[in-house]
């Protein structure tokens, strides 16, 4: 039993280091709600969040809380973001808005926007290191990053051409199904199927998507007028991104053998 209380407590510790750039930009979702559109000593709350990012980024750096290796995956990752967001945040396409003011920012995306996605790729390479993760029967790279550039373009070309996305979910189940997630706890090691995994993260992402509408970090058209939780469709965007999230993460902070094992490389 507390071995179990242990493991528990083990995987509930590296779970919230893992999310923490996540955890302290929700934080401040809420905190800084107060602010509104209002200007303080020249600048917005969307700016302050853009100070504030950046700070905590330069923290985990300072502290060794996260590596260089990792931090140029996250940036890599938050320039691809902001492509997307400058693209689906605009006027003839409004898939959502930022309502609020901000100097510092991109046609209609504020510049701390790319933070959020930034949140993802942290936690995914932190929780790499932190639970010494390997995979079993990963697919190779060439057919996940097909898999991932696809469903980013679609993000983008579904306003376009036919919309690929139950393609994608059929080709990502069909690839990953027999993926399996290595972890060590309590100096044990477990295994799970990696497609649950990504469902919950999603779920959970989710969740926090919901919380930061709530506090008008971003709206969706249909909630201008007055807030409502966002549909569960979302949960098959943020799917997708999570795959390309991880798969960049994979590509760049790991090695993959022959055989499907994929481990982090010692510098990462």
């Amino acid at each position: 039993m507390i071995s179990i209380f242990k493991s528990c407590f083990e995987f509930s510790y590296k779970a919230a280091s893992a999310a923490l750039f996540g955890i302290l930009l929700l934080a401040a979702f809420v905190l800084t709600a107060f602010m509104g559109s209002q200007e303080f000593y020249g600048f917005f709350r969307y700016d302050y969040l853009l100070f504030y990012a950046l700070t905590i980024q330069a923290c985990l750096l300072y502290l060794k809380l996260e590596s260089w290796a990792e931090a140029k995956v996250i940036a890599f990752f938050h320039m691809m973001a902001m492509v997307m967001e400058i693209f689906l945040t605009h006027p003839q396409i409004a898939s959502w808005q930022y309502p609020q003011p901000a100097v510092f920012k991109i046609l209609t995306v504020p510049l701390f926007a790319g933070f959020m996605y930034s949140a993802v790729g942290s936690f995914f390479a932190r929780s790499l290191r932190l639970y010494q993760v390997s995979f079993e029967k990963l697919p190779s790279f060439g057919n996940m990053l097909t898999l991932a550039l696809l469903s980013y373009l679609n993000f983008m070309s579904k306003f376009f051409v036919p919309d690929i996305r139950m393609i994608l979910f059929v080709w990502s189940i069909a690839i990953f199904w027999k993926t399996r997630i290595k972890f060590q706890l309590q100096r044990h090691q477990f295994q799970l199927p990696m497609l649950p995994v990504l469902a919950i993260l999603a779920f959970i992402i989710w969740i926090a998507e919901n919380i930061s509408t709530f506090y008008k970090i971003w709206l969706y058209p249909s909630q201008v007028d007055a807030w409502h939780m966002v549909g569960w469709g979302k949960l098959g965007s943020w799917y997708l991104l999570l795959l390309l999230s991880l798969v960049l993460v994979l590509k760049i902070l790991g090695t993959r053998q022959d055989n499907g094992v994929w481990e982090l490389k010692k510098s990462a």
